[in-house]
């Protein structure tokens, strides 16, 4: 790994270098596939997620149009959902627990982690944590109320 990732995923800030630019563009590419999935093309998403994402539980969701840097740093739990237009900034690691629900347009902030069967409200922006349980919207996300 190189210096610049190391300070990336420290939450440091970083360089961008050649092998980051690298793993960029893998992504992309694969995003560009998983976009471009037709509306019954389930079996080749999650195809695509399970080699992209660190992690892709079964019986979790995500729909196109779906942005990331880089993939390989997220985690999403089992029968999660991710609703469409989605941006996870990950650079650093994204963890999504079991039975979480995110509605349209969410950006996900590098670092945060939604914890299981919590729900963020179309359009919020996570930049901090969210614990189970609790209904999150807003930018930034705040807990509206327990579940």
């Amino acid at each position: 790994m190189g210096e610049q990732k190391d300070r990336m995923l420290r939450g440091d800030w970083y360089l961008d270098e050649p092998g980051l630019a690298a793993e960029r563009r893998r992504c992309w590419r694969m995003l560009d596939r998983f976009n471009a999935t037709g509306a019954v093309d389930d079996a080749e998403r999650r195809r695509i997620l399970e080699e992209l994402l660190a992690k892709f539980s079964p019986g979790a969701s995500v729909l196109p149009r779906f942005h990331c840097s880089y993939g390989t740093l997220i985690s999403i739990g089992a029968n999660s959902f991710v609703n469409n237009d989605a941006l996870f900034m990950d650079d650093a690691l994204i963890t999504i627990g079991d039975n979480a629900w995110l509605g349209a347009g969410v950006i996900v902030c590098p670092g945060v982690t939604i914890e299981e069967n919590a729900v963020i409200g179309a359009g919020s922006v996570v930049v901090r944590d969210i614990p189970d349980q609790v209904i999150a919207a807003g930018n930034p996300a705040r807990t509206i109320r327990r579940l």
